[in-house]
């Protein structure tokens, strides 16, 4: 007779396993979009992401839209406003598990990747500009090198990058 060490629930691998607190904040705010839609599939998928959400496991294919729901709730600072920054640390944390927030980490890892070619060299100008509301692009030419990087709600990523300039 062999004893078993109960483990808690299992889980698929790439479910997002949640803790109370998030799932406090989070079923409000889902709440919040499952009743402003009045597109039935889209109130069903919320209520499909709540449900989810209130057992504190979110499976694979909500997790888009559970990244979409937590960037909107920390994009405008009500999660700070309402819960405080233990709640804001926590979602962001979470967030960073979703994928939205992969895609962002992909592109700051690809930006520091392109930074590197910039290592050692002075700087000789730097410059801000506006591509449309909310992209921004910062340009910056070194001796031999001129990197413009686009700042946008998605992310960051390399716009150009031109290298032993003449």
């Amino acid at each position: 007779m062999s004893a078993r060490t109960h483990t808690g629930p299992r889980r698929t691998e790439d479910a997002l396993s949640l803790d109370t607190l998030q799932r406090a904040v989070l079923l409000p705010q889902i709440e919040a979009f499952r009743e402003a839609t009045p597109d039935p599939q889209a109130r069903a998928l919320y209520a499909k992401l709540r449900d989810s959400v209130e057992r504190m496991e979110v499976a694979p294919e909500l997790t888009e839209r559970l990244g979409a729901i937590i960037e909107v709730a920390l994009l405008n600072g009500r999660i700070s406003k309402l819960f405080g920054p233990g709640a804001e640390a926590s979602l962001t944390t979470l967030f960073n598990q979703t994928p939205p927030g992969r895609r962002i980490a992909d592109s700051i890892a690809a930006l520091n990747s392109a930074l590197k070619s910039l290592a050692g060299r002075t700087l000789e100008e730097a410059s801000a500009s506006s591509r449309n509301p909310g992209a921004y692009a910062l340009s910056l030419t070194t001796s031999g090198c001129r990197i413009v990087i686009r700042f946008e709600p998605s992310g960051v990523r390399v716009e150009s990058l031109e290298l032993d300039l003449a």
